[in-house]
């Protein structure tokens, strides 16, 4: 997926959130803004937009000397999602149909995003799993479980820290032994890395691999050998958020993709509605009961 002239301020809006976590001196404010907007003028706008915000970041890292902006963001997300988890490991076991209960709650996590919203508080997460529990789901539980049966090997591309406890709930309802987690290589944004994996638990049920970059999504390029290696030999992919579906929706692969509609780029490619609950699932152009990718 490229990225599309309306990608541009939300760019911009990250840029500026980013540099005031890292300091209030708002000398350093405006000059990272304008090296960032210098830089943002000679992109490549056929990159895809986790492209453009891994140098954006980067470039943020590296003039504030902040390896971690959100730190505190992650760290405190990750105690909150691990303080709903026991209730929401109820909600899917008292469930009739705990599958797809559990695809409805690891997609309610996905709200959990300080690159979309900043601003996001418990309150927006407590909304988000009780409209995640009575939404429309865009995708077919059944064909998903099917997919999944039929795999030996299936890697489940996490996204923010928090999220990943969202995920724990569905990794549950599957066969765990078969499935890899997969985080960030080092620090993007609220995305997970390595030690939030160990910090919320997940760690212990499956293994846990990082992809060795450092891009807020899945660009193949530029992540490590061994991840590369995996994924080609995986059966199975699960990706997460927005991030993992702009990077990879063009990859012919089994790819399931789950996320919530945050933004309007990403519903119109798509093909939803802004805040809709996507399951889309797309096995080398098969259809698997969402949009046929």
């Amino acid at each position: 997926m490229k990225t599309y002239f309306e990608c541009i301020p939300c760019l911009l809006r990250q840029t500026f959130e980013a540099a005031r976590l890292t300091t209030d001196d708002k000398a350093i404010h405006e000059q990272v803004i304008r090296k960032v907007l210098r830089a943002a003028s000679e992109m490549n706008l056929q990159e895809s937009p986790p492209f453009m915000a891994q140098r954006i970041h980067r470039l943020i890292r590296q003039m504030t000397g902040d390896n971690d902006p959100y730190h505190d963001i992650k760290d405190r997300f990750n105690h909150f999602a691990l303080e709903l988890y026991p209730e929401l490991k109820k909600r899917v076991e008292r469930s009739r149909t705990p599958l797809d209960t559990a695809i409805r709650l690891a997609i309610a996590g996905n709200i959990i995003d300080s690159g979309v919203n900043h601003h996001i508080n418990e309150t927006l997460v407590h909304n988000s799993i009780e409209h995640a529990l009575t939404a429309p789901l865009a995708g077919d539980p059944e064909q998903f479980r099917k997919a999944v049966s039929k795999a030996n090997d299936i890697l489940y591309l996490a996204d923010n820290a928090g999220e990943i406890v969202f995920d724990r709930l569905l990794i549950e309802q599957t066969p765990s032994e078969k499935i890899t987690l997969v985080v960030k290589g080092s620090p993007v944004i609220n995305d997970a890395c390595l030690a939030d994996a160990q910090t919320t638990g997940i760690a212990d049920l499956v293994e846990v691999i990082d992809n060795g970059s450092d891009a807020p999504g899945t660009i193949l390029d530029e992540c490590s050998e061994e991840f590369k290696r995996r994924f080609e030999n995986a059966d199975l992919i699960i990706a997460k958020g927005q991030g993992n579906y702009e990077t990879l929706s063009d990859v012919k692969k089994d790819i399931f993709f789950m996320l919530k509609a945050k933004c309007p780029v990403i519903a119109h490619h798509i093909g939803c509605e802004v805040g809709s609950l996507v399951f889309l699932g797309s096995a080398r152009g098969k259809d698997y009961g969402g949009k046929k990718i």
